[in-house]
């Protein structure tokens, strides 16, 4: 895909209030492992807030760790994660980079428990995608377990889904080149009384409309709406459907379905040739042989 992609949800926590790089004395702002200011590397300074386990900080002030579980240590400094290898005998995880047919361009070894990727600074550097942020992601390995994190870029990281995906408010759905955005409405409350008791006309639907699904453009504004609501089962798609767009030649003639499933709704590949993604917010975990798209970057996960 070489259409860019609208800011994406940053899930990066802000730091402690105070938080200084060592270096230029700058406030130092989220768990970025980088000095906005003079590009110092932080992680080590910082390490004093950081989970022992996986190396997220703690910036919050938790007893354990949200990323992995493990305990934090109030005794002092603790070692990084980001500069331990694997364990020995532990089969090296990889990212594929995936060209324009799907084949295999290259691959990257996780061999660190903490692997960061973007345009420049990063432990794995795409320089000449311009669609990528400076640090764009970062990859956790744990006990066999695959994470990844957006870390706040403006693109945002999209992991493509194999199983039905129960959306969740503010979910942006990368479906061909086109990135949609939903949302729950609520249910909606009692009429207003009204002083002329007059009946007023109106549309006879099957339900209230509860959520809704828009086209999203590049600077972030709605375009086109779809409401949904309890029952309602739509089609999304190239040439038939519920909601067509016959001018994006990504999307398949019936490329996804959202179904309903009481006051949830569900998002469901109709078998379609590039499948669909959803964007990373918070830790979402990376199963074997999943996708995912950063920047221009089409990569899959090879786990061993």
């Amino acid at each position: 895909m070489t259409s860019p992609v609208p800011d994406a949800s940053r899930g990066v926590a802000t730091a402690a209030a105070g938080a200084k790089c060592p270096s230029c004395n700058a406030l130092v702002a989220g768990d970025l492992p980088f000095c906005g200011t003079c590009g110092t590397r932080l992680t080590q300074a910082r390490a004093a807030h950081a989970c022992s386990r996986c190396g997220r900080l703690n910036d919050h002030g938790f007893k354990f760790c949200p990323a992995c579980g493990a305990a934090f240590s109030d005794t002092g400094p603790q070692p990084k994660v980001e500069s331990q290898p694997l364990k020995t005998g532990v089969a090296t995880p990889q990212l594929a980079l995936l060209d324009r047919s799907g084949q295999v361009a290259q691959r990257f070894a996780l061999q660190s428990a903490v692997t960061t990727l973007g345009r420049q600074g990063a432990d794995i550097n795409f320089p000449d995608d311009d669609y990528l942020s400076p640090l764009h992601a970062q990859f956790l390995y744990l006990d066999g377990i695959l994470t990844v994190r957006d870390l706040g870029s403006k693109n945002g990281t999209w992991l493509y889904v194999e199983e039905p995906h129960k959306l969740t408010d503010g979910d942006l759905i990368l479906l061909g080149s086109q990135i949609l955005r939903f949302r729950r409405l609520g249910y909606p409350g009692p009429r207003p009384p009204e002083q002329d008791q007059t009946r007023r006309l109106g549309s006879l639907t099957p339900s209230a409309d509860i959520a809704n699904v828009a086209q999203v453009r590049a600077d972030g504004s709605p375009r086109d709406i779809l409401t949904l609501s309890p029952g309602r089962t739509v089609r999304v798609g190239r040439e038939q459907g519920d909601w067509q767009f016959p001018y994006d030649s990504s999307m398949s003639a019936v490329h996804a379905v959202i179904r309903s499933e009481d006051a949830d709704f569900v998002l469901v590949d109709a078998g379609s040739r590039n499948g669909l993604a959803v964007a990373v917010r918070g830790e979402r975990r990376v199963p074997p042989n999943a996708r995912l798209l950063t920047g221009d970057q089409m990569l899959r996960a090879e786990l061993g």
